[in-house]
């Protein structure tokens, strides 16, 4: 019997040596490290939904609005559509060197965008939506919805999709509080009645308040003529029998001239036509143009902010003072 106990103690105890040398830790998969970040994310946008990598390094940004939203947030593009005026806006010019233009917002050189190899394409559905496909099919597309004044959700949308949306938050709120202390600074200066106008080829202009200029204006406290107050219309075109529609306390005019002299004709007719001098604002010397490009066609953060600036030196000159 004692020989046959010891000899099943110690076929027991080789049994336990055996399955505790199969469960060694040295053979289990290594447990997931919940620090490491995923290699993609995925975003909802415009055209749907998308996975792109949490940090890209070759972004493509197809709208003008777009480029100024992504030198703001350190991010340089390695192609990007090229600017309205020019191949890039002056503002910008000294930021977008080395940058491979690939065409205007409407009319995108696909093969040049190709030959990038971009792990990010960054476009918009107002501008984009007939080649999205074509995106896609050369890297990830996300789509903003539309432009004109939705500077500030696509600014954020961005900053969502670049992993960057604190420092997004805060470049908007600086802007937000800035645009209140200018204001503030001068709250009487805020019952006058602004009046936007833009000449184009063939072409004259009342900017409502949807417009980027309006938002802004509006963001800031002013007001403007009654016939530029609409929430349903965009801009309206006028003739110059319409032109009491563009008179106020103080006009802004800006013109939209792409090197035929077309534009600058246009704003030189109108200004010189006696309908036009006979308006108030002209009478009472209160018409002042502004660059185009800052408070119209470039549409993004850095103009936003450097409309700002005019608008506070137009305020430190006296110009809404009635």
């Amino acid at each position: 019997m004692k020989k046959f106990l010891s000899t099943l103690i110690g076929t027991t105890l080789i049994a336990l040596t055996v399955l505790t040398g199969c469960s060694s830790p040295s053979t289990q998969a290594p447990a997931p490290t919940q620090s490491e970040e995923p290699k993609s994310i995925t975003i909802e946008h415009a055209m749907g939904t998308t996975d792109i990598p949490t940090n890209p390094q070759r972004v493509v940004i197809l709208t003008n609005e777009g480029t100024e939203a992504l030198i703001a947030l350190g991010v340089k593009p390695v192609g990007a559509a090229n600017s309205y005026v020019g191949e890039w806006y002056p503002h910008i010019a000294d930021k977008m060197e080395g940058v491979k233009g690939l065409g205007k917002e409407s009319e995108i050189n696909l093969e040049a965008l190709a030959a990038l190899e971009p792990d990010l394409i960054i476009a918009n559905k107002m501008r984009h939506e007939k080649i999205y496909t074509q995106l896609q099919a050369i890297a990830p597309t996300i789509c903003s919805d539309t432009l004109r004044g939705e500077w500030k959700t696509n600014f954020m949308f961005y900053a969502k999709a670049l992993g960057k949306e604190q420092e997004g938050q805060k470049l908007m709120q600086q802007f937000d509080d800035r645009a209140t202390q200018i204001g503030t600074n001068d709250p009487d200066a805020l019952n006058t009645k602004v009046s936007l106008v833009r000449f184009m080829n063939g072409k004259t202009r009342l900017y409502l308040g949807d417009t980027f200029s309006g938002k802004i204006l509006k963001q800031i406290g002013f007001q403007r003529p009654e016939s530029q107050q609409s929430d349903k219309e965009f801009v309206i075109e006028i003739g110059k029998e319409r032109l009491q529609e563009a008179d106020g306390d103080v006009m802004f005019y800006y013109t939209y001239e792409t090197g035929d002299g077309a534009g600058n004709s246009r704003e030189q007719e109108w200004l010189n036509d006696p309908m036009f001098t006979s308006l108030q604002v002209v009478k009472n010397g209160k018409i002042f143009k502004v660059d185009d490009t800052i408070w119209n066609t470039s549409g993004g953060i850095l103009s936003a902010n450097m409309m700002l600036d005019d608008v506070e030196n137009f305020m430190k000159q006296g110009v809404f003072k009635k």
